[in-house]
């Protein structure tokens, strides 16, 4: 396999890069003042604004030829219909099928995963109207008030996210609680006020093996014994998340509280599975099939849809095109919606761990920068932050802002008040203000204020900072299905183009390898693992000063 950057169309952009890179974006709008209609595009309850960034028609066509170099749509077709697009584990990513509609089906491996997936969430239906209603009970007969979701990574973040994110609908009566950390403060601090006979625990860990995840489990069926008895079957609290049957039915967990997830789903993946399960518990399942719909919808619009009005790639291209050729490798996503305040940790894990690589599928180390640092906060908390060093500062961002046009907790002006901040932000992004200008309002000269140290100059913002938007008319569970599926294909997009796997993540077990030989060594004197002198000192200080 050749590099992408060795084609012709890599170079082609890079000099176009070079063309491009001192025009400004006000002038962009000036030459064309139907850009933002050429340059938008509506889908699955979301429009896309992609003018205000710094690319002209030949750069995107640009950019589409690379994705026809790279044989996009090739690739796009091998993720739905199940090839082996995990190449390091030979495995499918057949997360899209958990949101396949009524009817449909797809072989894999000789079975039709659809009789799998719709028995799951069949399960999840009876289970989940069963224990909203009050009928599922706890092992001493009172009903859950409380659900504590035990999970790490893809099995914390999605669910978590998406039961944030649609409070709106959820069934308050049922408290949903998110546990984490191996920091034993997040388990601790969350059972303080809990009820061991009115708590529910839903592990979720597709090996079962987890440390973290396991780790708080065990602590949390001791405490439940603790509350109340010996005598009580407390793993009755327990429902299992896994494709471990085995590690399931050896912990305790019955059959009946047993649900399955597959290999072919990775963890980031996989709140479309039974890994969603607290969120169906929250919002109910009607609604979580609402939210599968939504996706189902944005990954018929990913797959069908020519490149040029195609969401998900073109938030894919336009951050190639600032990653690789304007070297810009930090990216901000900034949802104007506290019930969103989740989403950039949710994508952090998506996009970075997908694509924070640099070998090649073919196993080649790629000379080009892939997966971008990815942050950001709600609005409009991060304008009285980090906003300062967008508008004025060194470094340049590129910024990804969501907003909903109406809310669903209209106070009175409030969400005006919000929208306006939102569009403000991503025009005074673009547009910044000049020293003229400034002078004008001030009524001032221009050779007065150019002395040094004149106010005006301190006031001046360069602008020219790309930005997308995503604006949708309310947060639905339909509409944020379709948002997450989104991201996720323009995750997939990237990956393809950098020639790398977005599925795996060997880099994090590395940091697992190690800690399993650390952790033995903290308890005992002698070491089983070979040290930097760092690491040996730190080590050193941690057994001399630890708390037996």
């Amino acid at each position: 396999m050749t590099l992408i950057s060795q084609s012709s169309e890599w170079q082609a952009l890079s000099a176009h890069w070079q063309k491009m890179q001192d025009v400004q974006m006000r002038d962009l709008f000036s030459a064309d003042p139907d850009r933002f209609n050429l340059m938008s595009v509506e889908a699955c309850g979301l429009l896309l604004d992609y003018s205000k960034n710094r690319i002209d028609q030949n750069g995107l066509n640009l950019l589409q030829r690379l994705a026809e170099k790279a044989n996009l749509k090739q690739a796009i077709d091998a993720l739905f219909l199940g090839a082996p697009v995990n190449s390091t584990e030979q495995s499918a990513a057949l997360h899209t099928a958990l949101r396949y509609q009524k009817g449909e089906s797809l072989i894999y491996e000789g079975r039709d995963v659809m009789v799998d997936v719709t028995a799951v969430l069949n399960k999840m239906e009876q289970f989940t109207a069963a224990l909203r209603a009050g009928e599922w009970r706890g092992a001493t007969g009172k009903p859950i008030t409380d659900v504590v979701n035990l999970g790490v990574g893809g099995s914390h973040l999605g669910p978590k996210m998406v039961t944030e994110a649609l409070a709106h609908y959820a069934n308050h009566t049922l408290r949903l609680h998110f546990v984490s950390n191996i920091d034993g403060t997040h388990l601790s601090e969350t059972l303080r006020h809990l009820d061991p006979h009115t708590t529910l625990f839903t592990v979720t860990s597709k090996s079962f093996a987890t440390p973290e995840t396991m780790a708080n489990a065990r602590v949390a069926r001791q405490w439940c014994q603790d509350g109340m008895g010996p005598s009580v079957d407390v793993l009755k609290h327990f429902i299992a998340i896994s494709a471990n049957r085995k590690r399931v039915a050896e912990f305790g967990v019955a059959e009946a509280n047993f649900f399955q997830i597959w290999d072919w789903v990775g963890g980031r993946f996989s709140l479309w599975s039974a890994v969603g399960l607290p969120i169906a518990l929250s919002i109910g399942m009607p609604r979580f099939r609402e939210l599968l719909a939504g996706a189902a919808e944005m990954d018929a619009h990913f797959r069908t849809a020519d490149f040029d009005k195609n969401i998900p790639v073109l938030l894919g291209l336009l951050g190639i095109w600032y990653i690789d050729f304007a070297g810009i490798t930090s990216h901000a996503v900034m949802p104007y919606d506290q019930y969103l305040r989740y989403f950039p940790a949710y994508l952090q894990q998506l996009e970075m761990e997908s694509n924070g690589k640099s070998t090649t599928l073919d196993g080649q180390t790629v000379d080009y920068q892939t997966g971008p640092f990815i942050w950001g906060s709600v609005g409009s908390d991060g304008q009285h932050s980090y906003f300062q060093l967008f508008h004025q500062g060194t470094h340049l961002t590129t910024t990804d802002f969501i907003v909903p046009v109406n809310s669903h907790n209209p106070l009175n002006g409030h969400h005006e008040k919000l929208l306006a901040n939102c569009l403000a932000q991503t025009e005074a992004m673009m547009t910044g203000v000049s020293i003229e200008e400034i002078c004008r309002e001030d009524k001032q000269s221009i050779q007065t204020a150019s002395l040094a140290g004149s106010i005006q100059q301190h006031k001046t913002c360069i602008g020219n900072r790309p930005s997308n938007t995503l604006i949708t008319k309310l947060i639905t569970p339909e509409v944020l299905g379709a948002l997450l599926a989104c991201y996720e294909h323009k995750t997939y997009v990237q990956g393809v183009i950098w020639q790398v796997n977005p599925f795996d993540q060997w880099g994090v077990e590395l940091g697992k390898k190690l800690a399993r030989v650390l952790e033995q060594e903290l308890v005992s004197d002698s070491n089983q693992g070979v040290h930097d002198a760092s690491t040996q000192g730190l080590l050193n200080y941690c057994r001399k000063n630890r708390k037996i």
